[in-house]
């Protein structure tokens, strides 16, 4: 048989058509998903005439956009009458970003390189060797360190803090490493993730350097921070945040109290407990505060009475702040749920090979989460807060002007 009967295959060539395919095929999608979005925007298809049309058309602009495939160029709609508003870059830059999570997740847990290869096939097409694995990764933790980095702008006046505890692997021997992170409730009511540190032990100058760092990314107009009790934090609040107070949370506060009282009386303190908060006025919650530590006396809980005198003002000060936001800023469960499902997803690797790892797994979760409806979602109505400080202005023109 002759050999020019035989087909000769190029690989490389092969390879580089179906990159680009991929490429043309994103690129396609996505544009087809922007025009349809328009379309129901505008309550039309595109030259459609529509007694109920919303908007019209006004051509386009493009714009580049990175994708795992290459870039693409995207052909983004202009409207007339109505703003075009699009979720479909955020949604695809979702996706980007778990496929991230799952490929640091993958290394740290530490699957075989073969397995790792097999199913970096299946995300993006094409197996990579064990060295691209490794630059894959690199290329990941710049993208996550990037975003956790980033400049923040407006205002946060109500802003979450916690620290979670890893595990990781130091001179053959397992200790903690805590990261310290932070979410804020901005000016829409909206949250965001304002960042995450790796805080060693969760002391005065691990807290000091979180928030001076938060600062310094443009962390403004903060109001009240919601944690739990930490003396390293107390000290550096109103170093770095002169103008914000303090809230402890209650939830926090409750535990601590029944720490000290016997299983049989517990759910009868508790009650007691949230009876404080469950008043309307930082007068009357210090009054019935002070009926429940006798009550605790009477009752010989002599240690939970002193807890209770010792730590109510810093669990009220939440009512100073309208009374609407009062479920969701008296505790820092926003914040512990992110925890917990950090924890949830870092459990299967056990103990992390350095503390830079556990950061950057900590925040490709929270990255990803930010992506979602946790992200976008209205959280508080913002509103209440800027009509409380409108009536205290108008009563304080009131007063100099009398």
């Amino acid at each position: 048989m002759s050999t020019n009967n035989i087909i000769q295959l190029n690989k490389e060539l092969i390879h580089h058509e179906l990159k680009d395919l991929v490429k043309n095929s994103v690129e396609e999608t996505l544009n087809a998903m922007l025009d349809h979005e328009a379309d129901e925007l505008v309550n039309a298809q595109k030259y459609e005439r529509a007694a109920n049309r919303q908007g019209y058309r006004a051509g386009h602009y493009k714009r580049n956009f990175q994708t795992t495939a290459g870039e693409v160029e995207l052909k983004v709609p202009k409207l007339k009458g109505v703003a075009f508003e699009t979720a479909i870059i955020e949604r695809y830059r979702r996706r980007e970003s778990s496929v991230e999570e799952a490929l640091i997740e993958m290394y740290l847990a530490g699957v075989s390189v073969r397995r790792v290869e097999d199913i970096t096939q299946a995300l993006w097409g094409t197996k990579v060797s064990p060295g691209t694995i490794s630059n894959l990764n690199q290329k990941a933790y710049a993208h996550i360190e990037t975003w956790r980095t980033r400049k923040l702008s407006g205002d946060y006046p109500y802003v979450y803090v916690d620290g979670v505890f890893l595990k990781r692997s130091w001179g053959g021997e397992i200790q903690n490493v805590s990261v310290l992170v932070a979410i804020g409730v901005n000016e829409d009511g909206t949250r965001e993730i304002l960042g995450a540190a790796e805080g060693m032990k969760e002391d005065k100058e691990s807290w000091r350097s979180f928030f001076t760092w938060l600062k310094e990314r443009g962390l403004t107009g903060v109001r009240l921070i919601i944690g739990d009790k930490n003396l390293g934090m107390l000290e550096t609040i109103p170093e770095v945040f002169p103008e914000a107070v303090y809230q402890r949370c209650t939830v926090h506060f409750y535990r601590n109290v029944l720490s000290v009282v016997p299983r049989n009386k517990m759910k009868y303190v508790a009650r007691m407990l949230k009876a404080i908060h469950a008043q309307e006025s930082k007068e009357a919650a210090r009054e019935k505060a002070q009926l429940v530590v006798e009550k605790l006396k009477e009752l010989k809980l002599a240690k939970a009475a002193e807890k209770v005198t010792a730590g109510i003002d810093e669990t009220i000060t939440y009512m100073q702040f309208p009374f609407q936001h009062w479920n969701r800023i008296r505790t820092n469960n926003a914040i512990e749920r992110l925890n917990r499902e950090i924890k949830r997803r870092t459990r299967a690797i056990g103990a992390f090979p350095d503390g830079q790892s556990a950061l950057m797994l900590v925040c490709a979760r929270l990255r990803h989460v930010a992506g979602t409806e946790w992200g976008w979602k209205k959280y508080l109505n913002m509103d209440h807060l800027k009509h409380m400080d409108e009536s205290e202005a108008d009563a304080l023109d009131s007063i100099i002007a009398g």
